[in-house]
């Protein structure tokens, strides 16, 4: 058998006789892997400047990027296709109301667990947790403030607690508002975000909140209260089904997600195609659920507006 010859190559065999602490970045031949060598020997590497995290966001609506300070100076609104990105209950009152002036209600009344209810977790646990991550005691914000120097009603609810979903608390929070300005003769303004409707942890206890609510509706219209009503994305079951669909003139914002079951569940239900748009507030509008959609720059001028309109 003829011997296997090896053909020796100079750069390989100076590496591989060399220590690498030895090594030296060099032009000519092996620049490439001493160049290689260098980019893992650590702190002598100068590292690369990359975008800060957090400068950009993608927008749901529409998949672009968009720069988060210019979103957030058109008060969270997508500046190429005016998606709605979610805002807490915190930055509704900054939007709308003039500044300084909410006085909150009824923030001493906080939700307790009455059916010992657990699914993943206990709900007293998950109540504790939640309050800690959001801030709230609670899914909803109650008090009194002014809209272009107009006093009113004021109460939001926020979807980043347990999806804004309504328990006894909520409920008890909003009667007590609508009450207070039955009392006053306030205009009453509610901005609905409420993606989980009743509250499945309290069972009937969060049912009965739908029928007390509507109630204290009820004797405020027939005192001659005018009840603006402001649906967001989303706003949905026990929710839609009473006070946010009550108001004397209900407002959305564009494209909000608004109805009572979710579209898959309706598709899976009647078993046929839903229309394009179905459950958004666009079609909604067209087939008389709402008054009027109102982008979030013009809330604020579009209440006060209704308010002088209706002579409140």
């Amino acid at each position: 058998m003829a011997p296997v010859h090896s053909h020796s190559d100079p750069a390989r065999d100076a590496l591989a006789a060399t220590p690498t602490e030895n090594l030296v970045p060099a032009a000519g031949v092996g620049s490439v892997a001493q160049e290689s060598l260098a980019d893992t020997t650590g702190p002598s590497t100068p590292k690369k400047r990359g975008v800060p995290e957090g400068l950009w966001l993608k927008c749901p609506g529409c998949a672009a990027s968009v720069y988060r300070k210019e979103v957030a100076s058109r008060l969270n609104v997508c500046p190429k296709c005016d998606y709605h990105f979610y805002v807490s209950a915190a930055e509704r009152i900054a939007q709308v109301l003039d500044d300084g002036t909410f006085e909150s209600m009824n923030e001493h009344l906080m939700p307790s667990d009455p059916l010992q209810f657990a699914d993943r977790r206990p709900y007293a646990q998950r109540l504790v947790s939640e309050q800690k991550r959001t801030g709230l005691t609670d899914a909803v914000l109650t008090g009194t403030g002014m809209i272009r120097a107009r006093r009113v009603a004021f109460a939001v609810t926020d979807s980043a607690f347990i999806m804004g979903s309504m328990g006894s608390v909520v409920g008890e929070r909003l009667a007590r508002l609508i009450e207070h300005a039955t009392l006053q003769n306030l205009p009453l303004i509610i901005i609905s975000g409420s993606g989980g409707g009743a509250r499945m942890h309290e069972g009937i206890l969060s049912l009965m909140q739908m029928a007390k609510v509507s109630a204290a509706l009820s004797r405020y219209a027939a005192a001659g209260g005018l009840y603006i009503s402001v649906l967001t994305n989303p706003t949905m079951g026990g929710v839609a089904a009473s006070f946010a669909s009550l108001g004397d003139l209900v407002f959305a914002e564009p494209k909000a997600l608004i109805g009572f079951a979710g579209p898959r569940t309706i598709k899976a239900t009647i078993g046929i195609e839903l229309p394009e748009g179905f459950q958004t507030s666009e079609f909604l509008l067209e087939h008389g659920y709402i008054d009027r959609i109102v982008t979030r720059q013009n809330l604020k001028s579009e209440i006060a507006r209704a308010i002088d309109y209706c002579g409140k």
